[in-house]
C-alpha cells in the first residue's frame, strides 16, 4: 500500500528525481520522460472518461490502472536485478497485452472497414480518445527510444503499441460505430 503523508519533499529541487529502485536521474532523463508521458496519457484519459459511460467507462478505468502499472514498470530500471529486489517490481505482463487485443477484436468486429483515413473528431468522447491515441504513440516512441539504450520490459512496449490501436477503434465506436467519423478529403482545400 502507498501512504503519502507529505506531498512535497524538496528532494527534486536540484533537477533530479528518484526512480523506483531508489537511484536518481535528471528530470529530463529519457526514462523519466517515458514514464512521465505515460502519466500524461493517464491524465488525458481521465478527461476522456468525463464523456464515457457503461462498459466504455469500465474499460477506460481498467486502462488507467494498467497505465499506473506501466509507469511503475518504466520507473524501475535494471530488469536483470528483479530477482534480487526486496519487493518484486511490478512489470507489465502478456495478459495485459492479450486483453487489449481481445477487446480490439471485439470492438472492431462491429465496424465497417475504413474506406478513407479519418480525422480526429466527431463526438466529444471520440475526440478525446483520438488525443489519447496520439499521446499513447508519443509514450511508445519515448519508450522505444529508451529501449535502445537501456533494458526495458518488452511487454511495456507492446502494451503501448496495442493501446493506441484500442483508442482508435474505441473512437470509431464513439462516433456512432464509425457512421459519424470525420473523413479525410485529400486535397479538399487546394
Amino acid at each position: 500500500m502507498v501512504v503519502l503523508s507529505k506531498i512535497y519533499t524538496r528532494t527534486g529541487d536540484g533537477g533530479d528525481t528518484a526512480l523506483g529502485d531508489g537511484s536518481r536521474r535528471a528530470k529530463h532523463d529519457l526514462r523519466v520522460a517515458a514514464y512521465g508521458t505515460v502519466d500524461e496519457l493517464n491524465a488525458t484519459l481521465g478527461l476522456a472518461r468525463l464523456h464515457a459511460s457503461g462498459e466504455t467507462d469500465a474499460a477506460l478505468s481498467r486502462i488507467q490502472n494498467d497505465l499506473f502499472d506501466l509507469g511503475a514498470d518504466l520507473c524501475r530500471p535494471g530488469m536483470d536485478k528483479d530477482a534480487e529486489a526486496e519487493y518484486p517490481p511490478l512489470r507489465m505482463v502478456e495478459a495485459q497485452v492479450t486483453r487489449l487485443e481481445s477487446e480490439i477484436d471485439a470492438i472492431n468486429a462491429d465496424l465497417e472497414p475504413l474506406r478513407s483515413f479519418i480525422l480526429p473528431g466527431g463526438t466529444a468522447l471520440a475526440a478525446h480518445l483520438h488525443l489519447c491515441r496520439t499521446v499513447a504513440r508519443r509514450a511508445e516512441r519515448r519508450t522505444v527510444e529508451l529501449a535502445g539504450i537501456e533494458d526495458v520490459n518488452g511487454w511495456a512496449v507492446k502494451y503501448l503499441n496495442r493501446l493506441s490501436d484500442w483508442f482508435f477503434v474505441a473512437a470509431r465506436i464513439a462516433n456512432d460505430g464509425g457512421k459519424t467519423d470525420v473523413l479525410w478529403v485529400p486535397g479538399a482545400n487546394r
